[in-house]
């Protein structure tokens, strides 16, 4: 301290003893010396007293210096000494962090470097100086530079990623800084990169074509792969950044052959099977998390499918596959990396045929030797395994199956009997032996991994019907259905009941002949309308969901019946339901399921999101089931209810209003036929708003199409322009081919557009012409029905006059006091309450 009172007085001059000026007065007259001196000596030394100060008094510095220290970078550029002062003052001030120095003053908690960042940015020519000194190759200046930047991009990001987007050459600048010699500088730029890159979708796509992963993956190989330092972890999360929900740098890392260069990345070396504790050292576990994720951000379920179909077909032929597969089998491997290696072999094989086969054929060395598939099911219902280790190979199992004809029928058959082979373990034995376990987690992991094998396969869902248990000794074997709801019935945990009620209804789901087996089991409908009916205000979240799952079972036993059990018809389970339950009750229930968070975070991805057992409640499948079918099921117990209720019903017809019993039917008739025209009113309006959606999925793939144009013809305009800059020499033949290559490309999304646009047009038409008609004869009724409700009308007033003319007469008119009163209700108030009477 006493070095920084020296120097401030050689800068300051002598001061008289009686006076201590305070820290703002002492900023002044520094400010003032840098603003106002000639000698680039008197303002190189103020700058660096300021430097000095800019940490105790940050807030007098910031206030009092700003404009100065700006006007330092924009006329003192010659100057590598002074500039690289300025910046590193700059950077104290702006810094986000709390200096020690600073917090008796301001607190621990204060935003004073954001504050100051805002006033820094106003002038929009402070980044752009800033920007312009990374061309300076001095250390001092490149670096703090660097660092000032960081800084204001903590602060503001959204602002500083505008500033640059619109800068010349603004990420370039910082792409050259990549291949700076001075290792420092080079891993500086990298973590200034990946926070410029976070959710802007512009500057990862000009950061991507300044062919930013040949840099990365170079620097990757200079510090050793997987077993490098964090410098490769800061590699794979600037890649990440690039390709995480950006289309066009997917497309252009996938045509750029990049993914094969991941493939050496994941080579295990032989010296780990050896020592395998060792080789697995912190770092290297994050790189490896960080490898997995950039795959998975080109093959997310949530991508187009033709591109992440593509990508799988390459990392199956690049050998990436193999290699994650080595990782899966190979011993000593880390819980928390098994667990994102399964994740991403999941998305590696999910919907690819050629990919599942593969993994299907994958044996693990056991001795004996087991398929993979069978190995990662023993862990999955194994309980002393991790969690979040069992999730994965649920997950890995569901893709594994989907739209996977042959694997359903394969693990169905395992279930069956097998004849005289030899008896081994099998996924089928294996997931029944977790279904009747004491272990409740097991028991859902096993229900929803079967019901996997029923998806969209009628077959496989008659064939489980099938499947017989031996019991206890001496007693005979009862089908797995019987199995499943003997164990419903028991005393088992929420858990269990709810992994049970999943499977089933997959089961019964479009499946008369699963709905009337469930139909035969005694006690079956029983249970479930009493487990229904009870604890009306619970407020419990498992058990809320249970009734819910209780009462969608129920109704998809009324929605896919065949009336082929007598006790248990479509018309007598709606009076059962109407009766036991209460419609309003049902419909309460069934709908209740989608109002719960856990389904809606369910809905959202295919991977199991819980974070802990109690968490793990729905599943995915079973979620896009009852989307599907909730409307439907509510709509056919809704109906069965009302034509129970008419069958009831019978309206005493007095004699003289034969005519009014006529209008009544043909009112009846005509009501059906406008209710049939507002069901098909809705599905014309849900098929508009499918059309509405698909019509944004292709004008976003549209839109995609033509940023890809956009860049082609980048291309094409960058290669003419080489071109040019050598002299005018003639283009070579690769330049020429790759030339060719972009127009024909160019032409063909051209071409695509053109179809989208008159597909899109096509089907609009359609749809209004289609509508225009039901429209208009649906008007054509309601005015036919008025007419009928005037006639109506007009002659029940006749009847009552004769009535009243007969008995000034002396005519004796029969009267019944209840058909009196029932004409009275008849009367037509209006349309809607008329056909509700009627009814």
């Amino acid at each position: 301290m006493e070095y920084f009172k020296s120097s401030l007085k050689s800068v300051l001059g002598s001061t008289p003893t009686e006076y201590e000026p305070s820290g703002a007065d002492t900023v002044e007259r520094l400010v003032d010396r840098l603003q106002s001196s000639t000698l680039l000596n008197d303002r190189r030394d103020a700058c660096r007293a300021l430097k000095a100060l800019s940490r105790t008094y940050r807030v007098e510095v910031g206030a009092q210096g700003m404009d100065a220290l700006r006007q330092i970078l924009e006329m003192d550029r010659t100057d590598c000494e002074i500039i690289g002062l300025a910046l590193d003052t700059l950077c104290n001030i702006t810094d986000p962090k709390t200096f020690d120095e600073e917090v008796d003053k301001h607190g621990p908690a204060n935003k004073i470097g954001e504050q100051f960042t805002e006033i820094f940015i106003k002038n929009t020519d402070s980044v752009g100086l800033v920007l312009a000194l990374l061309e300076e190759f001095e250390f001092k200046v490149r670096w703090s530079a660097l660092k000032l930047l960081m800084h204001l991009s903590t602060n503001r990001l959204k602002d500083i990623q505008e500033i640059i987007l619109v800068s010349p050459m603004g990420v370039s600048k910082l792409m050259d800084l990549l291949s700076d010699s001075r290792e420092v500088i080079r891993n500086d730029v990298l973590l200034l990169l990946i926070q410029l890159t976070k959710g802007n979708a512009n500057i990862q796509k000009i950061v991507a074509f300044e062919n930013a992963f040949d840099r990365i993956f170079d620097v990757i190989a200079q510090e050793g792969n997987a077993d490098g330092g964090i410098v490769v972890e800061d590699c794979l999360l600037l890649m990440l950044n690039l390709l995480r929900g950006n289309i066009s740098n997917q497309n252009f890392f996938k045509e750029g052959s990049y993914i094969q260069k991941l493939t050496p990345m994941f080579q295990i070396p032989s010296e780990i099977d050896d020592n395998p504790l060792s080789a697995w050292s912190s770092q290297k576990v994050s790189n490896v998390h960080c490898m997995v994720q950039v795959i998975r951000a080109l093959v997310a379920p949530s991508g187009p499918a033709q591109a992440v179909a593509n990508c799988q077909r390459i990392m199956r032929a690049c050998g990436l596959l193999q290699a994650l597969c080595n990782i899966l089998m190979a011993s000593g491997v880390p819980a928390d990396v098994l667990t994102e290696t399964i994740n991403t072999v999941a998305e590696v094989i999910r919907g690819n045929t050629s990919n599942q086969e593969f993994l299907a054929g994958v044996m693990a060395p056991s001795s004996p030797p087991r398929p993979a598939i069978v190995v990662l099911l023993m862990s999955m219902v194994n309980e002393k395994q991790p969690f979040a280790l069992r999730c994965s190979v649920l997950y890995c199992f569901q893709c594994f199956l989907y739209k996977n004809d042959m694997g359903q029928s394969q693990l169905i058959q395992t279930l069956l009997p097998q004849g005289n082979e030899v008896p081994t373990l099998t996924t089928g034995q294996l997931l029944c032996g977790g279904l009747f376990s004491t272990d409740s987690l097991s028991n859902w992991f096993s229900a929803v991994a079967l019901s996997y094998a029923l998806i969209d396969d009628n077959m496989q869902k008659e064939q489980l019907l099938r499947v017989l248990l031996a019991t206890n000794i001496g007693k005979p074997p009862v089908t797995l259905m019987q199995q499943c709801v003997i164990l419903l019935q028991q005393g088992n945990k929420t858990q269990c009941k709810l992994g049970l009620l999943m499977l089933l209804c997959r089961w019964i789901a479009h499946c008369l002949a699963a709905v009337k087996s469930f139909l035969l089991i005694d006690s079956s409908i029983a249970y479930l309308t009493a487990l229904l009916s009870s604890q009306e205000n619970n407020d419990d979240l498992q058990e809320t969901l249970l009734q819910s799952m209780c009462a969608m079972l129920i109704g998809l036993c009324v929605h896919f019946n065949d009336n082929s059990v007598s006790n248990y018809t479509k018309e007598k389970l709606c009076n059962l339901i109407e009766n036991r339950i209460g419609l309003e009750r049902f419909q309460d229930a069934i709908g209740g399921l989608a109002r719960h968070e856990v389904y809606s975070r369910t809905l959202k991805h295919p991977q199991p999101s819980a974070k802990n057992p109690s968490e793990l409640l729905l599943d995915h499948e079973f979620c896009r089931l009852s989307k599907t079918l909730e409307g439907v099921i509510i709509k056919s117990v809704l109906d069965g209810s009302s034509l129970h209720r008419r069958n009831q019903i019978a309206t005493p017809i007095l004699p003289d209003s034969v005519l009014v019993s006529e209008y009544k039917e043909v009112i009846r008739e005509q009501n059906s036929q406008i209710q049939k025209l507002n069901q098909l009113t809705e599905s014309l309006v849900k098929e508009k708003h499918e059309l509405e959606a698909q019509l944004q999925d292709l004008r976003l793939t549209i839109g995609h199409l033509k940023d890809q144009n956009l860049v082609l013809r980048a291309a094409q305009t960058n290669l003419l322009s080489e071109d040019s800059e050598f002299n005018n020499l003639t283009i070579s033949e690769n330049c020429t081919k790759e030339v060719e290559k972009y127009k024909n490309m160019i032409t063909e999304l051209e071409n695509r557009l053109a179809e989208y646009a008159l597909m899109m047009k096509e089907r609009v038409s359609d749809f209004d012409r289609k509508l225009q008609e039901k429209s208009e004869e649906l008007e054509k009724l309601k005015k036919d029905q008025e007419d009928l409700l005037e006639l109506l009308t007009e002659q029940d007033s006749k009847i009552v006059l004769y009535k009243e003319k007969l008995i000034a007469l002396g005519e004796k008119v029969e009267t019944d006091e209840s058909s009196v009163e029932l004409d009275t209700d008849d009367q037509p108030e209006s349309n809607n309450s008329r056909v509700d009477r009627v009814d």
